[in-house]
């Protein structure tokens, strides 16, 4: 496991700017329950996101992902860190995960992490898709606590994307199961759709100094120039900052 984490933020700090959670949506104490995270679906990077903030944030629960199994048979070394493989679009694959799901959460010390709209989906639709699967959850894990997560990836100054995350108010899975499917759908989407939009506005800000950075990238163009700009700057006598916008404070 440490070894993939290791490899994990490696990977993130050659291809992102930062990783970073909003102050006011830092995960908070949930007991000794098992937890449920469901978040929207913007990206292919989600997946990483899972795995850093798993890491950062939760120690030392431990994590599982649901992945559809075409595509974690194009990654089998993930099974070694907690994700497994559905079958989807078949109602027998619906029913194997659900069993599988509540293996996962028979212990307090684990989480499934889950994205709930079963597809990729853009950060501005709404409603907030949630996958039926997502909706049965609740009926197979009512002792588990569901945790909203919001993920957006936008670019801000750099050449390179940030990681912006936020946790948002936690369900009562016994206060789900109650619903009906319809309304537990809707739940799930309106609580996932106003995480999301009060991380919009956190995005659109720009301001680092509302987040926690857990873990930054390497920053500038890298390359030829920069190597140019680090000898004119040492040169001049100058503190070299590759930042495009040396005003932002990276975090």
């Amino acid at each position: 496991m440490a070894f993939f984490h290791f490899m994990f933020r490696r990977f993130f700090q050659k291809h992102k700017r930062a990783a970073r959670v909003a102050r006011w949506g830092m995960p908070r104490d949930y007991g000794h329950r098992p937890l449920v995270v469901f978040a929207n679906h913007p990206g292919w990077w989600d997946g990483v996101a899972f795995m850093l903030l798993s890491q950062a944030l939760f120690v030392p629960r431990r994590m599982y992902i649901p992945m559809d199994k075409a595509a974690l048979d194009r990654y089998p070394f993930m099974r070694r860190i907690g994700v497994f493989g559905i079958e989807t679009g078949s109602p027998r694959g619906a029913i194997a995960f659900l069993k599988l799901a509540k293996d996962v959460l028979g212990a307090p010390d684990r989480m499934l992490w889950m994205n709930a709209p079963g597809r990729f989906s853009d950060v501005r639709e709404r409603p907030v898709p949630i996958a039926p699967g997502m909706t049965r959850l609740p009926e197979f894990a009512p002792d588990a606590v569901f945790v909203p997560l919001a993920l957006d990836y936008p670019f801000w100054t750099e050449r390179k994307a940030e990681m912006l995350c936020a946790f948002g108010e936690p369900i009562e899975g016994r206060a789900l199961e109650a619903m009906d499917r319809d309304a537990r759908a809707a739940a799930l989407s309106e609580a996932l759709a106003a995480t999301m939009d009060r991380l919009a506005g956190d995005a659109i800000a720009r301001d680092p100094a509302r987040f926690e950075t857990l873990l930054r990238g390497r920053e500038g163009m890298g390359g030829i120039f920069q190597m140019w700009r680090r000898i004119v700057a040492a040169a001049r006598g100058q503190r070299y900052d590759p930042r495009h916008d040396p005003r932002e404070e990276a975090g």
